[in-house]
């Protein structure tokens, strides 16, 4: 479950700051936890002890959270943002996936195959005309062709595919901490840490 809550804490020395929380499968994250997710998010490879002075915290408080968050599977990971071109794979495609069946079974079946597809960087179950979305990579308009035919029309549970091409895209990887304090109808902006 996920539920954020505003409120500004009575006691005189934290007057003006606002306390944001989520609780997620029981962790409460306060504002520092967000500030730490916030920070990684921009550059996964800060140390510890930078970490701690942004947020103002002793380098073994902070190393405790982040060890929490991890533990917790609120952060899962960091990870390397490689430039496809540099390494070869100079085009990306969506394939817009129609499924013959619905069935709980065959849809985790089919996206856990998916999945396994070196050349798939994100699978989406989506509603609406299509079942699945999939994001993937490759060298040329062969590869993908190849990519489609070997790998997903030959399978039965797909009854259509789509293809486009994509020209450019933008990623933005930052949670949207404004949005979820602005859901409890709050004006307040969180206070932003620099990096």
């Amino acid at each position: 479950m996920l539920r954020s809550k505003l409120e500004i804490p009575a006691t005189h020395e934290r007057r003006n700051r606002i306390q944001f929380e989520v609780t997620m499968n029981f962790r409460t994250l306060d504002r520092t936890d967000f500030e730490i997710l916030h920070l990684l998010q921009k550059n996964a490879r800060l140390s510890n002890k930078q970490i701690a002075s942004e947020v103002q915290l002793a380098p073994s408080t902070c190393h405790e959270r982040i060890k929490i968050l991890q533990s917790s599977g609120i952060l899962r990971g960091a990870h390397a943002d490689v430039d496809l071109r540099a390494v070869g794979l100079t085009l990306e495609a969506l394939f817009f996936i129609e499924l013959a069946k619905h069935e709980r079974a065959v849809v985790d079946r089919f996206l856990n195959e998916t999945e396994s597809i070196p050349e798939v960087r994100r699978a989406f179950l989506v509603s609406g005309r299509y079942d699945l979305i999939v994001h993937v990579a490759v060298k040329d308009i062969e590869h993908l062709r190849n990519l489609a035919f070997d790998r997903f029309t030959s399978q039965p549970v797909v009854v259509g595919i789509e293809t486009s091409i994509v020209f450019d895209s933008r990623v933005r990887n930052e949670l949207p901490f404004d949005v979820l304090e602005m859901s409890e109808g709050s004006s307040l902006r969180k206070r932003r840490v620099s990096v």
